[in-house]
């Protein structure tokens, strides 16, 4: 039985193989890249939800994890994301001063903010990785994130895999 990828245990939900993270999606070249989106339960998660319901058409290159709070996503989380084949990942989560953990989102602020730098010490594009915040009801909001997103992605080159 293939390990979980570290990406999917930070939901503390049923763990995806990293070979289906990376490999899922269709054909074509943008369609190809892969960006993972880490979803808070309480808003960004209910926010895509609306989005879903309301079908509103989103990239195909998003692949949502849904955790409790932002504030669970590490410095680790993102980094394992990036080197099991995502070009890019993003944080989704509560607005600024309205976490319903109280304080996640200062903290996955932060640890993004530290990984941007650490990407950037390394020579990787630090818009790699974003986050994003935004209140259940906020679906206009998790669209513009998740195109914009997709959009910064699809204007930088691959990263280079071994």
């Amino acid at each position: 039985m293939p390990s979980a990828s570290p990406v999917a245990e930070a939901s503390g939900e049923a763990a995806v193989p990293a070979a289906q993270v990376a490999s899922a999606g269709p054909v074509a070249e943008d369609a190809a890249r892969t960006i993972i989106g880490f979803f808070c339960r309480e808003c960004a998660y209910a926010a895509a939800d609306a989005t879903g319901n309301s079908r509103i058409p989103l990239p195909a290159t998003v692949r949502s994890v849904l955790v409790p709070c932002t504030g669970r996503v590490g410095p680790l989380h993102v980094l394992a994301a990036l080197a099991e084949g995502a070009d890019g990942v993003f944080v989704a989560g509560c607005l600024e001063g309205q976490c319903h953990h109280r304080e996640g989102n200062l903290s996955a602020l932060d640890r993004i903010a530290f990984v941007q730098r650490l990407l950037e010490s390394v020579g990787v594009e630090p818009e790699r990785v974003q986050m994003f915040t935004m209140s259940a009801a906020d679906s206009p909001r998790f669209v513009a994130a998740t195109r914009a997103m997709h959009a910064t992605i699809s204007g930088l080159p691959r990263l280079p895999r071994r």
